[in-house]
């Protein structure tokens, strides 16, 4: 388990936030934190904030963890679960597929880990910026943790629409910037 600190502390180590629904509901969700990096400076809080807020608009509330990795971790991760080498920018760990009885305590969703150092050289043939590239990872690690997947067409392309609709929503506020993509872009 993660220890809980102050969200507003900025020391680096491992935070809890909750933060307050943007649209005004009331759905308890709780985002623990950990930067277990040190390549990338990243704002925990921040993407906190950006996962809870997905979360709230899918209509889920429990528990999640999202954690920031080095490549190493990344790519140990990436070779145990899904038996791919090298690291990877992103992956999710879905725990609980359904919330059972609420009474019993909080629902533990699962777990998205990011890695910073590969979305930092991924973000120019894809996101467009290193921020952007963190907030489509965060978004759509998330889906993921909430059931949303992207091994087929369909399946893609309603993911897609979520991410690109969340990221305006929440991330941007607005429409998405010219030089954003979702697809990768090949040199």
């Amino acid at each position: 388990m993660m220890p809980r600190v102050d969200p507003n502390a900025r020391t680096g180590r491992p935070q809890v936030a909750d933060p307050s629904s943007p649209t005004g509901v009331d759905v308890p969700v709780q985002v623990v934190v950990a930067d277990e990096q040190t390549e990338q400076a990243v704002d925990a809080h921040r993407w906190a904030t950006l996962a809870a807020a997905v979360l709230r608009s899918e209509g889920r509330s429990g528990e999640l963890t999202l954690t920031f990795v080095d490549r190493a971790e990344i790519a140990n991760l990436n070779e145990e679960h899904l038996g791919e080498a090298g690291p990877t920018d992103v992956l999710s760990f879905p725990l609980d597929d359904d919330p059972g009885d609420v009474a019993a305590g909080p629902v533990l969703l699962g777990d998205v880990v990011i890695c910073p150092a590969v979305a930092v050289e991924a973000a120019a043939g894809h996101a467009g910026t290193v921020d952007d590239e963190l907030a489509l990872l965060t978004v759509h690690g998330v889906l993921h943790i909430v059931g949303h997947d992207h091994a087929e067409a369909e399946e893609r392309a309603a993911m897609q629409v979520a991410e690109l609709a969340y990221l305006c929503e929440h991330h941007w506020r607005g429409p998405a910037p010219t030089s954003f993509r979702q697809e990768h872009q090949t040199p």
